[in-house]
């Protein structure tokens, strides 16, 4: 049986929750939220499984030592102190990426060079020849995390970060974050059990997700290769059967997924990324003006907007945003849309409907609000006394 050691899985401000949640599904044990990150512990499969799998990690990181530090020759001292032929040895090559949140330790960048320099000359000392650093497709990634006067040495099992999917070839202007679009769509409460709609899909990045999601496919089954796999220890045998069993989970679903955008460029991107994910019979991409839609059937939906925010695309926002309210009061009722933006005051204020909830959340480094506008069929007091139908949360 394999050993069970700590990881701890790096994510978006405000998706902590949301990825404690998936972590407790896929079976990790003494699962702790922090900021932007959650701990666990696993064991080798479970680390390949929560690479593979979770929708709204950026990275797994395997710690390896941790010290107190109060500047750089200390820094020096103790990663010499490694036994790092554990990890690569003189022929592999490395990488370094630093964080550091630390009066001590002002520059990352300087943290990364003084660590570098402390591994090889590790190597040189001993061996004779060191590892070459490679900061674009390294064997191995190592992490270094300096908090006040505390240094955490991590292994980045992830390589490229996990919003790296793997099927998105064509994208348009500014294309939302893959980790970002997916917990999104958990945000929402989307399951698979309502149809969904992204009234501006652009290249499809939120539809891809959102499939995924209501068919139970693992978020990285189409990425190419993973850090872990350049790692000594690495089991090929032991990641297939992972992979295997998480495909085996695959599972059916009725309800529809449908994408519009005016922009026939952006519907021929999304067709594309669609057929890179093998998703074309799940979903339906539709060359329309949101605003000149209605719904098209009577079943509950999910609407989820990532409209222009004023940023990206030349547009009068004002306008914009109340076409958009307009359109859901008129066409869309008996739905739950969601609308990401960063433009609170000419944008959110002028969609003209009352939020049901607003969250915080970050595109990039853009603080944006996540909110939601409940559509009722008729009025909001005749729907209350109405029988109540499942709702989505």
């Amino acid at each position: 049986m394999n050993k069970e050691f700590k990881m701890l899985a790096k994510t978006l401000y405000g998706f902590e929750d949301l990825l404690a949640k998936e972590l407790a599904h896929l079976g990790a044990k003494n699962i702790k939220p922090g900021v932007r990150n959650v701990s666990f512990v696993g064991d080798l499969g479970f680390m390949y499984k929560a690479n593979i799998a979770l929708r709204t990690a950026v990275r797994i990181l395997k710690p390896i030592r941790n010290f107190k530090v109060k500047d750089e020759n200390e820094l020096y001292d103790q990663l010499q102190k490694l036994r790092w032929e554990n990890y690569l040895d003189v022929n592999s090559t490395f990488a370094i990426d630093a964080v550091s949140n630390s009066d001590n330790f002002t520059h990352s960048h300087y943290v990364s060079l003084k660590s570098k320099d402390a591994i090889a000359d590790y190597f040189r000392n001993k061996y004779g020849k060191r590892p070459s650093v490679d900061v674009d497709h390294p064997d191995v990634q190592i992490n270094i995390h300096i908090q006040d006067e505390f240094c955490t040495i991590s292994l980045d099992s992830s390589g490229d970060s996990l919003h790296k999917r793997g099927y998105r070839s064509a994208t348009n202007i500014a294309p939302i974050n893959e980790v970002l679009a997916a917990g999104l769509v958990l945000m929402t409460g989307y399951d698979g059990t309502q149809d969904f709609l992204d009234p501006m899909c652009g290249s499809g990045t939120i539809l891809i997700e959102a499939a995924m999601i209501a068919h139970q496919i693992p978020a990285n089954i189409n990425r190419r290769e993973f850090g872990f796999e350049k790692w000594q220890d690495f089991d090929a045998s032991l990641f297939e059967v992972i992979r295997n069993s998480l495909l085996n989970k695959v599972r059916g679903s009725d309800r529809s997924i449908v994408g519009y955008d005016k922009s026939p460029s952006a519907i021929r991107k999304a067709q594309e990324n669609i057929r890179n994910a093998n998703l074309d019979e799940f979903i339906t991409v539709k060359e329309q003006d949101f605003f000149q839609t209605e719904k098209e059937n009577y079943s509950r939906t999910i609407i989820l907007f990532n409209p222009p925010y004023g940023e990206r695309l030349p547009i009068d926002v004002p306008v914009f945003y109340k076409s958009i309210g307009d359109t859901l009061k008129r066409g869309y009722p008996d739905t739950k849309a969601w609308l990401i933006t960063s433009d609170f005051q000419q944008g959110l204020k002028n969609v003209g409907l009352r939020t049901s909830r607003k969250i915080k959340v970050f595109n990039g480094k853009l603080e944006c609000r996540f909110a939601m506008y409940e559509m009722y069929a008729g009025s909001r007091k005749a729907s209350k006394n109405k029988p109540s139908k499942p709702s989505v949360d």
